[in-house]
């Protein structure tokens, strides 16, 4: 079985809504699918199939979430020793050669990539092509859009 990375932030997401569904959502749909019932004929009963659609959907999720929490590595990275180095969950600050422009990444799981919040996939182009370097490397990144060649300003443990 793979381990699949996650940050403690991330772990902590998963947590969380994990609780709200099996805590609250879980007996909403319940309440929801004992009052369809009582409405009588349920092969026309389109609130029972609605409720009963809206439980597959949470139980799903709730299993999917389980077996994300069974087979994650939870990595703190503000308890590894700084080294310079880029590795999974560390907040790197690039600066694009060409153009001078300074991007802050934060390197995360899958699940928790978040482009707006400057949180990239570890298995995203750029994380691929960060992870491994040090401070003050120039690396030759390959995307979609072209190749971009960044220099690593600043790795954080945060």
């Amino acid at each position: 079985m793979n381990r699949v990375p996650m940050t403690v932030a991330g772990e902590a997401a998963l947590r969380e809504e994990l609780e709200q569904l099996k805590k609250v959502e879980r007996p909403r749909i319940v309440t929801a699918i004992a009052e369809a019932r009582e409405h009588g004929d349920l092969k026309e009963n389109a609130e029972y199939h609605a409720a009963r659609e809206q439980q597959s959907f949470c139980e799903g999720r709730i299993k999917e979430i389980e077996g994300k929490l069974a087979d994650s590595q939870v990595i703190d990275v503000s308890k590894i020793p700084y080294s310079g180095k880029v590795i999974f969950g560390v907040t790197v600050t690039v600066i694009n050669t060409d153009t001078d422009k300074e991007t802050t990444y934060t390197i995360v799981g899958e699940d928790e990539a978040d482009v707006k919040q400057g949180k990239i996939s570890v298995t995203s182009p750029i994380a691929r092509g960060l992870v491994g370097k040090n401070e003050g490397d120039c690396v030759q990144v390959v995307t979609p859009g072209g190749d971009i060649e960044y220099e690593i300003d600043r790795v954080q443990h945060l």
